[in-house]
């Protein structure tokens, strides 16, 4: 009987422990005049079953559905005036001079992803892995989608992405695109250190899954430690246009 009060607090103890242990769900509210659709990289090279990466990428992309997914974010933030901003990734011919890099940016350079023939041409552009996946071309050549600087490893701390944000007076994000483990993840990351409120697509983007690794299990873990929310593209299409039907959105 005497032990019954020290089973008690360790009890107790445990309790705390495992409530503690739970992540918080902090959840992202859309407020119409701050917040914005961002998607990464929606090129050839990654999307496309022609493209550079799709023998590690494409059995991703088919399992989410990432195609018609990023489709259905670009259509849903149009109808509803959401301001949508693409953070593309480009190489130019310059950029074959650099001495060193990562495992996939040196691929990445290997098998000449995102080649551009200059920053000052779209020569050869159209078509090309560096080209927009063809379904989306009308959502982002429409004159009002923000095509900011391409980044050129991962984040957009070399571009200009933030800065057209901020200069929109953006401070909540939509996140989606390419690929969830490298390019989303590192946007994730940079726009939280910027201040910005993020909530990740998790099936409007994909990552290579190779023997051993795994780069789309890699990122949900992530996605859920960092984010402020972690949605399917029907939670975020309905979140952008709470009054209309998802199976509408697609045109």
């Amino acid at each position: 009987m005497k032990l019954l009060p020290i089973v008690k607090v360790v009890v107790a103890i445990l309790m705390a422990c495992t409530l503690q242990a739970q992540l918080p769900d902090p959840d992202l509210t859309i407020d119409p005049e701050h917040t914005a659709l961002v998607v990464t990289d929606p090129q050839n090279d990654f999307l496309s079953p022609k493209g550079a990466t799709w023998g590690v990428v494409g059995k991703s992309v088919e399992a989410n559905g990432t195609v018609e997914n990023i489709k259905s974010l670009f259509n849903a933030a149009k109808k509803a005036g959401m301001p949508v901003f693409v953070s593309p990734h480009y190489y130019y011919p310059t950029d074959q001079g650099w001495k060193f890099g990562g495992a996939v940016e040196t691929m990445m350079h290997g098998i000449n992803m995102f080649s551009r023939q200059g920053a000052l041409t779209t020569k050869g552009l159209d078509g090309s892995g560096a080209d927009w996946l063809e379904t989306y071309k009308p959502y982002i050549e429409d004159n009002a989608t923000v095509v900011a600087s391409p980044h050129k490893i991962y984040g957009p701390e070399t571009n200009d992405l933030a800065l057209q944000l901020r200069k929109r007076g953006i401070n909540k994000v939509i996140l989606a695109g390419m690929s969830a483990n490298l390019c989303v993840e590192s946007h994730l990351r940079e726009l939280l250190e910027q201040g910005f409120e993020v909530a990740v697509v998790k099936d409007a983007t994909a990552a290579a899954q190779v023997p051993e690794l795994d780069g789309y299990a890699a990122a949900l873990v992530n996605f859920r430690f960092l984010a402020s929310a972690v949605w399917t593209t029907k939670q975020a299409t309905a979140a952008i246009n709470p009054r209309t039907e998802v199976s509408n959105l697609v045109p």
